[in-house]
């Protein structure tokens, strides 16, 4: 029931929000919200509930990206279609670097995450006969079926949608024995591989399922703003997304949504000192280690319950 209760509660907001959103300029917010969590609740499935940091990340995003700039504007395929071959693609790249990356451990691990954030990153500035180098490239607005997202409102829904479905998939393998083989590789895989766990395996899978939902919201994205460069793979946005994995709560599917929604919107109030984000990220990024290492939700759960 909590499961529910708590996809509930964000339906509704998802529903009423529209009411206090007065221009376009917020309904973009809202749409960056929303697909900030939903790649955070993918990404919080790899660090939160397995146990495996990730430095690299908005590589899978910016390869999501390209690929339905580069299919949709190059070579005439539907949106969709691009979008999905995208996810297929990346879910292959993955699924390949994932077996000797996932190997290593600690700083080992976080170092060998974030070379394959610059490689991707590297790739796209230097691919410019496909990918338009530092300059970008435009992208086709998103359409199927001949109905165009063509607006800030169509947008909002159908992103929306896509993060209460991202919420149920991952609450599904959550609460599967996949997801109890998680929590076990975190706690200690040595005694998951010896109560017969195939820890390969599984932290294998995840990556893909996390690098999947990066490439998809990578695609939205593209389509959304109509124009990207490599910079939507840099690793400043790499650190921003482990961040609110972080911050939100790790191993918290709402947590993640929390933390994305407050480090979304942080920018945005932040405007007047541009240049200094990664101060403030890094300051949020320590205080939050230092005195909610669980993270903003699971803290507040825990002293709520403790109070009962």
């Amino acid at each position: 029931m909590d499961r529910f209760r708590g996809l509930a509660v964000l339906a509704l907001i998802i529903v009423v929000l529209p009411l206090a959103l007065r221009n376009s300029y917020h309904y973009d917010v809202a749409i960056r919200i929303g697909m900030n969590a939903t790649m955070v609740v993918g990404l919080n499935l790899l660090i939160g509930y397995a146990g495996q940091i990730s430095l690299g990340h908005a590589g899978f995003f910016g390869l999501g990206a390209y690929a339905s700039a580069i299919l949709t504007s190059r070579y005439g395929w539907p949106p969709i279609a691009a979008m999905i071959s995208g996810m297929a693609a990346v879910g292959v790249i993955a699924f390949v670097v994932a077996r000797p990356i996932l190997r290593l451990r600690g700083h080992y691990l976080a170092m060998a995450t974030l070379g394959l954030g610059i490689i991707i990153y590297m790739v796209l500035v230097n691919e410019s006969g496909w990918t338009g180098g530092n300059d970008g490239m435009n992208v086709k607005a998103f359409s199927i079926f001949g109905f165009s997202l063509a607006n800030e409102r169509a947008w909002y829904w159908v992103t929306g949608a896509v993060l209460l479905v991202a919420i149920v998939l991952a609450r599904n393998i959550v609460d599967s024995p996949v997801g109890r083989a998680l929590r076990a590789v975190h706690g200690s895989e040595t005694a998951a591989q010896v109560a017969g766990i195939d820890t390969a395996r599984y932290k294998v899978r995840v990556f893909v399922v996390s690098a999947v939902f990066a490439s998809a919201v990578g695609s939205m994205m593209a389509h959304y703003v109509g124009f990207i460069t490599p910079q939507v793979s840099s690793f400043f946005h790499s650190i921003e997304l482990v961040t609110m994995v972080v911050v939100g709560g790790m191993a918290s599917t709402y947590g993640a949504v929390l933390g994305a929604a407050i480090l979304t919107m942080l920018p945005q109030l932040l405007s007047r000192f541009e240049g200094y984000e990664m101060i403030v990220f890094g300051l949020i990024l320590m205080l939050t280690v230092i005195f909610l290492p669980r993270g903003l939700v699971p803290t507040i759960a825990a002293r709520l319950r403790k109070s009962d």
